[in-house]
């Protein structure tokens, strides 16, 4: 008899499994149509959005030259860039404390608030989330844990 439940185990395993994986795709459908949406009211290039999204996760900011040799374009193409993204208000040019002969660019505020936006643009929103019942948050909360461990433990062996 034990063997019974345990392929009664794995039948309801499998079937989750596909439910979660048919529900993920409908929230991924949803989110893109919402990214989509948003990108197209933006002036952003998608290049532009790339280094700006370097930006906001660069503590330090980066220098002109080495988004240039990260994203494989030349030193006058990236400053046409670095041009705009600061013409828009989502990029600035300050000097180095370390080397005053070289500017570091930085995100500005409403850059990182660009950034954001587009990452608000996911299916667990606060406004979604309010509107579950605490046992379904509990659920839910339970399964991001259990993710989030497993997560950890791949990074730890790669």
């Amino acid at each position: 008899m034990p063997h019974e439940g345990v392929e009664l185990d794995e039948h309801e395993r499998d079937h989750l499994l596909r439910e979660i994986e048919r529900l993920n795709g409908q929230m991924e459908e949803a989110v893109l149509a919402a990214l989509l949406q948003y990108l197209t009211k933006m002036s952003l290039t998608i290049p532009q959005l790339r280094v700006l999204m370097l930006l906001v996760t660069s503590e330090k900011g980066a220098s002109g030259r080495d988004l240039a040799a990260t994203f494989g374009v030349s030193m006058a193409s990236m400053s046409t860039m670095l041009d705009r993204l600061a013409s828009q208000g989502v990029a600035a040019r300050t000097l180095d404390p370390d080397d005053h002969r070289v500017r570091r660019v930085h995100a500005t505020p409403l850059g990182v608030s660009v950034v954001r936006r587009l990452l608000v643009a996911r299916p667990f929103r606060s406004d979604i989330l309010t509107r579950l019942r605490v046992e379904d948050l509990r659920a839910l909360e339970q399964g991001f844990r259990a993710v989030s461990e497993q997560i950890a433990l791949m990074e730890d062996t790669e």
